[in-house]
């Protein structure tokens, strides 16, 4: 009986601390985010740019030059958007579009990337710091690092093209 006792004891004693162990999904994303920041992302928890939806998720933001900021848009999956909507590419649809059009190429570049992005990214946007994706994190970094070329692109191509107009352009450097 007084192992019993002891056994009980220490398996109260135990059981808090496999409470405190990470499960594998949270190895993961820390392991995802970690590497994702080692390339220079910045990874955070913010509420997204959706309607209803008031728990935060997480954001990867690829910054734009301080001296080249970019156009201001977002594009919803269709599955959280409304479908009074303009319709951009399969599956998405423009939350808000940018005040200029963007090139043919940008445009095509940008919804070859949306084509490939993984079922749980509800939301890309960008603003005159940053575009971002917003997703809930479902691959690791080894599939996640396919994605991060496309996007350095296309991050390359928007910088530089703001919605307003009146921010000054370096000398030397044309209006686009």
């Amino acid at each position: 009986m007084t192992w019993l006792f002891i056994l009980f004891i220490l398996l109260l004693v135990v059981s808090p601390v496999m409470w405190l162990k990470p499960s594998p999904r949270q190895r993961r994303v820390s392991a995802l985010r970690t590497a994702a920041i080692k390339t220079g992302l910045t990874v955070k928890l913010e509420k997204p740019p959706l309607h209803g939806i008031d728990t935060a998720m997480p954001v990867y933001r690829w910054g734009y030059p301080q001296s080249r900021p970019g156009p201001d848009f977002a594009l919803v999956r269709d599955d959280h958007a409304s479908a009074a909507l303009k319709s951009f590419a399969y599956g998405w649809r423009w939350r808000w579009e940018p005040l200029r059009p963007l090139p043919n190429e940008l445009e095509s570049r940008l919804k070859a990337l949306l084509e490939r992005l993984p079922q749980d990214a509800i939301v890309v946007q960008s603003h005159r710091h940053a575009l971002a994706l917003w997703w809930w994190e479902s691959q690791d970094f080894s599939r996640f690092s396919t994605y991060l070329a496309d996007f350095e692109g296309l991050r390359d191509g928007l910088a530089g093209r703001p919605d307003d107009t009146a921010v000054a352009v370096p000398l030397g450097q044309p209006k686009v």
